[in-house]
C-alpha cells in the first residue's frame, strides 16, 4: 500500500515514542505521541511511520483516522497524520505541530 492509501482510512498507531518522551539518539522530548502501524513498510524498509495529533496525554496505542500524509521529498520515509474521529487540522496546523521533527525535511503534506 502506498502511504496516500491510507488516508481517511481508520488505523491503529502503536505510540513508541509517547507525547513528553525523550528521543533515544538527538535528545529532543516529542511535544506529541509519535507511532507506527504494524505490519507495514514504508519507503526505509521500516513500519510506516504516524504523527498523533489532538490527544494530549502518553497513550501506548490510538484508533484514529489518517487525514493527511506528510510526503518527504528529500527522504524516503513519510508520515501519516492521525486523529480522533472527527478532529481535523490545516495543513499549517500539522506543519506547526510536527516542526519539532520535519524542519529537517523538505516535504509536501497530501489530503
Amino acid at each position: 500500500m502506498l502511504c496516500r492509501d491510507y488516508l481517511y482510512q481508520e488505523v491503529e498507531v502503536l505510540i513508541d515514542r509517547p507525547l513528553g518522551s525523550q528521543h533515544p539518539q538527538y535528545g529532543f522530548i516529542y511535544p506529541l505521541n509519535y507511532g507506527f502501524i504494524e505490519n507495514t513498510v514504508s519507503g526505509d524498509g521500516e513500519e510506516l511511520d504516524a504523527y498523533l495529533l489532538g490527544v494530549f496525554e502518553p497513550v501506548e496505542r490510538y484508533r484514529g483516522v489518517v487525514i493527511a500524509v506528510i510526503q518527504r521529498t528529500n527522504d524516503n520515509d513519510d508520515k501519516l497524520i492521525v486523529v480522533p474521529h472527527n478532529v481535523d487540522y490545516s495543513d499549517e496546523q500539522i506543519r506547526a505541530l510536527t516542526e519539532f521533527q520535519e524542519r529537517y525535511f523538505n516535504s509536501v503534506i497530501l489530503r
